[in-house]
This record gives structure tokens, sequence and C-alpha cells, in this order.
């Protein structure tokens, strides 16, 4: 696009602006190809679109929008509630581009009650409402089937697939089944149970499906109390077993006041690129709906936004006819008949909390299962999670981590562990002999590892460590700090991971002078460091390790120039010890290895002799 058509264009949108009307509505916009791209609600149509246009728009995202542009359409309507909706709808019928899109991560399933003469109840994934009538979904299997199971305990609805009719029950067309017999099924389809007393006990189980267990135990106690003044004690004490099975059930199952009825509340969880919007619903003090959908947003909407369109989505979803919504903040819009309630303690803040709660789990678990398919996310999500502690101008895609060993001061050694994307590189690891360091002084050997380090690297032309940890506190930061800035003038973030008296990692180091920087200790970073630092200590001990037991296997052979390996070992093999070697002659000698070597051994051993002489 040149720039007079450009030009061109945004005079034609701003045309269409200007004739907006100050009313609530809907707006559409549409490319080139005059595909909606994006749809969007207000309280003031012109006021909300002309800030698209504004010369200030500094979110990139939007300047995308905007340049995508060509032509604007709305709908007035006469209320905010009613924007939202239609905004709702048509987000639904054209999933615009630049919308933000609803994911629901996977089919949830629900309850179905068949229409069949003697109706069924039964878990489906399957939605096709001219079998029966379906409750949930049920965002938690768990408690989907631990509603089907008192079910089944206090009614016993039938689980054969026959089709069963009211003629064929009459005339004795079917048998029992194996359920009958275990006592899972009460015989309905002979006639062992009468129709009228089935279909109480499904009207009652829907009502259990609907969260309306108080008014379940009404009933059931209101008729065990009635066969008990009919002194029909069998009958009553069969009532009282279903009373004290489904009290126990609500029991178990109430997480709020009993005082709460009919009551739903949302709360959102958010990132840059996702947002989780939990939904509860609250009847007669009972949870009996959870559900969580997420939203993947397209141009940094606000919580707010999303909230508001999580909302409307939920509550037609669930045919919702509440009076009041709970919420984590003012939203600045409303709803008819509804009353948003901001809870600052008490039963509805738990309410809340609960939502938050869930809403965070379902995170957790979609962000789980991505990393399962994808590792490489993990590592980033944790690159970025120590970019943000830390403040770190990029991800730390490359640490470095250094530690010595030595047993006071002798055989000191240092080692460099490479880290890269959060992973062990192993080809990268360097072993460093301290050479100008005598005694067990760790601070000037650590000076003199790190100047080596990267007086190499920079010679080499090698790349440089995004983040360097030193494996100890203040000190040991604060000698890398003089290296790398004040003698090597370079410019990289120095931590510390330093250790309790019990010699176990329990803070992170930052900065100078160096900060505790806030971490979990059973986060998978505060792991993945402690893996970091685990993995110097042992590469660094295995060298010392290495480099002791080679000075304690050498002989005195060893220096004896023109005798190898192979000979000193013929000589210790026949002689045994050093010191039987320094006795022996040279006829002696001579047998084991040679005339040749022998003299050279002989002469070795006795040149103190010859000198004395």
């Amino acid at each position: 696009m040149t720039k007079e058509e450009n030009e061109k264009r945004l005079s034609y949108l701003k045309t269409i602006v200007s004739r907006l009307p100050e009313k609530p509505g809907s707006y559409q916009y549409y490319d080139e190809n005059h595909t909606i791209i994006y749809v969007g609600k207000a309280k003031n149509l012109k006021s909300r679109v002309s800030s698209y246009f504004h010369a200030e728009v500094d979110r990139f995202k939007t300047k995308v929008l905007v340049s995508k542009i060509h032509d604007i359409s709305y709908t007035v309507v006469n209320t905010e509630e009613d924007a939202l909706l239609l905004e709702n709808s048509l987000i639904k019928k054209y999933n615009p581009r630049y919308n933000v899109l609803l994911k629901d991560g996977k089919t949830y399933p629900s309850i179905c009650v068949t229409n069949e003469f003697l109706p069924r109840i039964f878990s489906t994934r399957e939605i096709n409402k001219k079998y029966g009538t379906f409750y949930g979904p049920y965002s938690h299997v768990g408690s989907m089937y631990a509603v089907l199971d008192i079910i089944k305990e206090l009614y016993h609805p039938r689980t054969c697939k026959t089709l069963l009719t009211k003629e064929g029950v009459a005339c004795g067309k079917y048998k029992v089944c194996l359920d009958y017999h275990i006592k899972k099924c009460l015989g309905p389809c002979v006639g062992k149970q009468a129709y009228e007393d089935y279909q109480k006990n499904i009207m009652q189980a829907r009502e259990i499906l609907k969260g309306n267990t108080r008014e379940v135990l009404r009933s059931l106690k209101e008729e065990m109390l009635r066969l008990a003044e009919e002194l029909r004690f069998e009958e009553a004490e069969e009532i009282k077993r279903k009373y004290m099975a489904l009290d126990g059930f609500v029991s178990k199952s109430e997480v709020v006041s009993n005082t709460i009825d009919n009551v739903d509340t949302f709360s959102i969880t958010s990132d840059e690129k996702i947002a989780y919007i939990n939904y509860l619903h609250v009847s007669n003090g009972i949870i009996n709906q959870s559900f969580t959908i997420e939203y993947k947003k397209k141009l940094n909407e606000s919580d707010e936004e999303l909230l508001q369109l999580g909302i409307i989505e939920l509550r037609n979803r669930f045919k919702s006819n509440s009076k009041e919504i709970i919420v984590p903040q003012e939203l600045g819009f409303e709803l008819e008949g509804i009353t948003f309630t901001v809870p600052q303690r008490g039963d509805k803040k738990t309410l809340l909390d609960l939502s938050i709660k869930n809403g965070k789990q379902y995170k957790f678990d979609r962000l789980k299962q991505a990393e399962k398919l994808n590792p490489e996310q993990k590592q980033t999500r944790l690159m970025k999670e120590l970019q943000d502690k830390l403040h770190l101008p990029k991800l730390p895609y490359q640490i470095e981590c250094f530690d010595n060993s030595n047993i006071a001061g002798t055989d000191a050694v240092a080692s460099c562990v490479v880290f890269k994307a959060m992973k062990p590189s192993k080809k990268d690891y360097k072993h460093f002999n301290i050479k100008t360091v005598e005694g067990p002084d760790d601070y000037a050997s650590m000076k003199e590892v790190v100047h080596r380090r990267y007086t190499r690297q920079i010679e080499e032309e090698q790349p440089l460590p995004d983040l360097i940890i030193a494996d100890g506190g203040k000190g040991q930061m604060e000698v890398i700090r003089q290296v790398i800035q004040d003698e090597l003038n370079l410019d990289i973030p120095i931590a510390g991971l330093a250790k309790d008296d019990r010699h176990r990692t329990n803070e992170l180091l930052y900065g100078f002078p160096p900060m505790h920087v806030e971490l979990k200790i059973n986060s998978e970073l505060f792991h993945v460091l402690t893996q970091i630092q685990d993995e110097v200590h042992r590469f660094a001990i295995e060298f010392h390790r290495k480099k002791r037991s080679k000075r304690a296997l050498h002989s005195e052979l060893d220096d004896i120039k023109g005798i190898g390996p192979k000979t000193r070992d013929g000589l210790l093999n026949a002689l045994k010890s050093v010191k039987r070697i320094r006795e022996a002659n040279m006829e002696t000698l001579s047998e084991v290895i040679g005339p040749a070597k022998a003299k050279i051994v002989y002469e070795y051993f006795n040149k103190e002799e010859k000198e004395a002489l």
C-alpha cells in the first residue's frame, strides 16, 4: 500500500468515526476483503472507536490491527449489557482474527437423564438433547462420579440399554438382569418396582443433579416421619438410610455457608498470552457447577474486558439465572437485575478464593500438559522466570557456575560447569589446576580461575555467559565481580547460591551489594539452581579425587629418564618395592629388564655414592 493509498484509507475511516453515535453498541472492523477481523463493544461507540485512531496509541498489536482496517460497521443497542451479548455472539459466529480466541481444552463429561419410559442416568461426552436432559459439564471428573455414586446408592436407576416400553413391561416381555440379583436394580422392567416409585426416584435424582439437595433432604425427612407415625418402621428405616447417605454426601461437598443460594462466582487468572476464567455456581450452600475456560489474547486485552466476556459466555452456556455475581474486582458494567459483589471477608470471600484457586490449578494443569508435549516450553518458562526474578536484560540461556576443591591447600583445583537452556552442556565443562595460589585460599583461587576462563573466552571470541553463578555467598560474588567488572570490563550478571549452617542451599543472592531474592525452595526454578550447584560441586570433587589418586600412585621410578611405564611395572612386579630396586645389584636388575636399562636404574640410585667419591 502506497503512502497516498494509506492516507486515503485513514481519511475514509475517520469520516465513518465522526458519524458514529454516542450510544452503546457493538462495532466491527473489516479488512480489504471485507472480512470481519475484529468485533468490539462500547458504552459510547464514538468515543471507543475513535480511540483506535489517536496518534498517541502505543500498543504495537493495536497499531497492526488499525493498519488492516478498511471499513467499519456498527450496531446500536439499548444497554451495555445488550452490547456485550451482541459482541459475544458475533465473536463466536465470525471468529475474527484479532479477537480473543475461546479455547475449551477438551470435551468435559456431563450426566444424562434419558427421556425413556424408564429413564437411565449415566455419564457421557456426547451432547444430543433429543435423547434426554444433560447436567454439567463437569470439569472435575471425580466430582461427577461422586454424584453418580450417591444417585446409584440411593435410587438404583437401571443400567441396561434395553429399549423398555410400557406395553412390554405390562405383558412380561422382559427378564431381570444380573443387577437385580445383586440388588443394584429393583426390577422395574418386570414390575418388581412400581412405575410411580421409579419416576419419583428419578425426580429426586434430577434435584440432586441440579444441586437442590436440601430440598431432597427435607422431603426425605418428612416422608420418614410420616411412615414412622403410620408405624411402617421398615419403610421408614429404608428412607432413613437414604437420608443419612445423602446428608453425608452433602456434608462432604458443602464448602460454603448454606445461607448462600443461587449465586455465580467468577475469577480470572491471566498471563501475557492466555486468560483463564473460572466459574462456580452455588445452590443451597453447595457448589454444583465448576468450569474453567481460556481465552487466547490477541490485543493485550485487560482482565476486566475478558472477565466481562467470560461472564456472558458462561452464564449463557449454563443457563444461569442467578441474581448475584461474585467477582474479584469492579467491572464497570451492569447487567439488568444483577448485583455484582466484590467480597472482602466472610463466606463469599471464601467462595471467591476457591474460584481463584481452581483457575490457578487449571492453568497449572494446562501448562504441565503443554510442557509434556513440548519440553522446550518448560525450559523457556524457567529461563523467563529467572530473568524476571533477577531483572536480567535478556534470557539467561547460558549459565556458568564455578567451584574450588582442595584439602588444606594441596592438589588445589577448580571447575566450571555450563548450562544451556537450563540443561547441562557437558562438552563445555572445564577443569582448572590452580597455578598461582599457595595454600588454602578459595578467594584467590576463584579469582585466578575466573580471570583465566574469560580472558581465554575473549581471545578465542567464544560466547560469554548470560549469567554467572557463584557456589557460595557474598565473598565469592565479590571476587568474581572484581575480575568481571573491574579487570576485564565485562557486563555479565552475577548471582550467588548461599548455604545454611547445615550446608543446605537456602537462598539466592543477586546484585551489589548482594540482596536476597525471594524464591520458594520447593519451586521448579529453585530445584534447577540447586542442580547447577550440585553439578559444579560434583565436577570439582571428581577432578580433585583424580588428581589426588594420581599423586598417590606416583612412583620414584617415574622420575628416571629413559624408564617407561612398562619397565617400571616389570621391576615392581619382580622386586615388589622401590626399596628393593634401590638395593639391587646390576646382575639382579639385568635379569629383570636387561643390561642397558639396568645400568640406567642402577646409576640413578647410586649417583649419590659416585658423587661422594
